[in-house]
């Protein structure tokens, strides 16, 4: 049996309004929800459509009012809450049950003798979203009534409806919206059943999330129109919302082709794995289909099958970082290694004084180049990607851009990124700048600016200077300064062992000195592939790998992650939540970070040689499935317990390294 609820949580709304659910298209656009099927975020909606794919991301269809006619009883099926704390209609009462097919949601409404199943998925490359309802179980004919409540804003903002006027024109088996004239148009479409266009205006949805986010928690959505359709015992009907004017309106086609294409993901997983490995558990087939809901198309120009990864859902775009460390779990783990070469090669048109991007903005200006190891996770990537594929050819492409990255970061790039020849260690940061992944900024003030020699960043630097000689050798290039640089760093990186503690400085030569903060960047220094793979030298001796695991896993350890700062240290905050500053103030100095597991994991496997062991740690994830996101992956989680899932619902690294500890528990 995969993921499904009962009663027991679609009846308890305290509970069901925290389960959420994720559909995407592969081109940024996604679907999201509550079972409950009431609104707690700005981010929720039918159809949020990536108008310039992955991004321009534009909040469509909120949502579907649903009603049912059923003998001479009338059943509301939708959930509101409105700005007064009132529930109305409490449509969540007639839900017995909610699970996935896949990644495809479908809830069971029962009412009298009747039983309605409703399922929500996306068309993959298009912005269209199908809605199918099902008669699977009933005495008579029912007439399902749905109320279309439609918007057109940035997926980020909130609307107020006010006296907002959109034209709204009468199509063949629907309607055509147009918020203003040169907006994209929304198709809302259902062939054989009637639609009457109503114009308005529903005030007050209350946002619980946001309200708990410090933001506003207020909006309003246009009812635009009302489906009505007539379902006789055993036949269904789709709802199409789409910026397509002809999308295919066949929901049985467009569902079967959906199962079909999550079946070939499965198929491809299942070929790419050692015949002589154990079928992995339920939930391991679950994120290998939450992986693909990351991997998006970033077409350009001269490479028209340009892929990249967004970060999270639902409101992360794709980051350089986020995006190198995601690859080999999202795509290597489960077999897909030509969507890495795409991201890959994608990734290389972006290089800039020998960096890759951290972010592309959400309306599509010039990235944002402001981080140090991005770049170093992205030679990371290319490592894992040919130690599975042995893809010579790629390894020759990248080389030019690869050793002109070197060379960037020896003699000194952006940010003051650069390699200090006194001691062969990598310095990064400059005052109101944060470079490195614990990235929290509040205006002008920079939570963890960890400007200096951070821990993680000379551990990255040592395993892509080496990855960078093992590439040279095997294209039949000159090696030796390679190895030179990385002897340069190993010869000094002991500074940061420190003795008395028995376990690392964060940070070297900061602004105030040394930084002796127990955080969990030190576990790159055990777990990194190249930090300590048989015939290369490792940054730490035996004693100090056992010093440094022991270290995170009495102190940083939680169930779902290592916690971001020692509970021991003053700045500590246990809870993540409040308003941006709040949050922010928190989001790196003591909440735990999901996709660390997957460092903790390969780092304890390496110190203490026993898998079983190791993948117990994982463990706790199988049940996660099952909470927030529903058949993904969170974010964060508080540093308290009972480590309650914060940030995104799903989020990229954190099931890319969940996946790629497994497996490495595996060999």
């Amino acid at each position: 049996m995969g993921i499904q609820f009962g009663r027991e949580i679609c009846g308890n709304l305290d509970i069901a309004e925290t389960r959420e659910w994720l559909v995407t298209n592969g081109i940024g656009g996604y679907a999201s929800g509550t079972v409950a099927g009431l609104l707690t975020r700005r981010y929720h909606g039918l159809l949020v459509a990536a108008l310039k794919p992955p991004l321009g991301r534009t909040l469509m269809l909120a949502k579907l009012d649903e009603t049912i006619l059923y003998g001479d009883r009338f059943y509301p099926l939708n959930t509101n809450r409105w700005g007064d704390g009132i529930v109305s209609p409490e449509g969540y009462l007639c839900v017995e049950q909610f699970s996935l097919e896949g990644t495809v949601p479908v809830w069971r409404f029962a009412y009298a003798d009747a039983l309605l199943e409703k399922r929500v998925w996306m068309q993959q490359g298009a912005n269209t979203t199908y809605i199918q309802y099902a008669s699977v179980r009933a005495t008579a004919p029912l007439q399902l009534g749905l109320k279309a409540m439609v918007n057109y804003r940035d997926y980020h903002g909130i609307t107020q409806g006010n006296s907002w006027q959109m034209v709204l024109d009468p199509v063949d088996l629907g309607i055509c919206v147009t918020p203003y004239p040169g907006a994209t148009p929304l198709y809302l479409l259902g062939d054989g059943a009637t639609a009457t266009i109503v114009h308005n205006w529903y005030y007050g949805f209350d946002l619980a999330v946001e309200r708990y986010r410090g933001l506003s928690d207020r909006e309003d959505h246009l009812h635009a129109a009302t489906f009505q359709v007539t379902l006789n015992p055993g036949e269904s009907f789709t709802f199409v919302a789409s910026t397509e004017s002809h999308p295919n309106l066949d929901g049985a086609a467009a569902l079967k082709l959906r199962h079909t294409q999550e079946q070939k993901l499965l198929g491809q997983w299942k070929a790419s794995r050692s015949i002589k490995a154990k079928e992995p558990p339920q939930w391991i087939h679950q994120l290998v289909l939450a992986a693909d809901q990351f991997i998006v198309d970033r077409p350009l120009a001269d490479e028209p099958q340009g892929k990249t990864i967004i970060a999270g859902y639902p409101w992360f775009s794709d980051w350089g970082r986020d995006t190198a460390i995601a690859l080999p779990g999202l795509t290597l783990c489960t077999g897909r290694s030509e969507i890495a070469r795409y991201i890959l090669r994608t990734f290389a048109k972006y290089v800039d004084r020998g960096t890759i991007p951290n972010r592309f903005p959400d309306v599509g200006e010039a990235p944002d180049y402001n981080t140090v190891d991005a770049t170093l996770w992205y030679f990371e990537a290319i490592r894992a990607y040919h130690s599975a594929t042995e893809d010579d050819a790629l390894i020759q492409e990248l080389f030019p851009v690869l050793a002109d990255i070197i060379d960037w970061h020896c003699r000194g790039t952006r940010y003051n990124i650069h390699l200090d020849a006194a001691d062969g260690l990598l310095y990064a940061g400059e005052e109101g700048w944060q470079l490195t992944w614990m990235d929290a900024k509040v205006g002008d003030w920079v939570v963890t600016p960890r400007i200096g020699k951070p821990i993680e960043i000379n551990a990255l630097w040592y395993n892509a200077v080496r990855s960078m000689a093992n590439f040279a050798r095997r294209l039949g290039k000159p090696h030796q300064e390679y190895e030179a640089i990385a002897n340069r760093t190993l010869a000094r990186f002991s500074r940061f062992w420190n003795q008395d503690l028995g376990y690392c400085y964060d940070v070297l030569d900061g602004p105030d000195g040394d930084d002796l903060s127990l955080r969990p960047n030190q576990i790159f220094a055990v777990s990194l592939p190249l930090v300590g793979a048989q015939g290369i030298a490792p940054l730490l001796n035996p004693m100090q790998q056992k010093g440094v695991v022991d270290a995170c896993g009495q102190t940083l350890l939680t169930s779902f992650g290592l916690r971001s700062l020692s509970p021991e240290h003053p700045q500590y905050r246990g809870r993540y939540g409040g308003d941006p500053l709040q949050r922010d103030s928190a989001y790196h100095q003591g909440t735990t970070w999901g996709w660390l597991i997957g460092a903790f994991v390969c780092a304890h496997l390496r110190v203490y040689k026993n898998p079983v062991q190791a993948r117990q740690f994982l463990e706790p994830m199988a049940n996660h499935l099952c909470d927030r996101g529903i058949g993904s992956l969170s974010e964060i989680f508080d540093g308290d317990a009972p480590m309650t899932p914060r940030g995104c619902i799903a989020q990229a690294w954190t099931v890319a390294e969940v996946l790629r500890a497994w497996f490495a528990t595996e060999e």
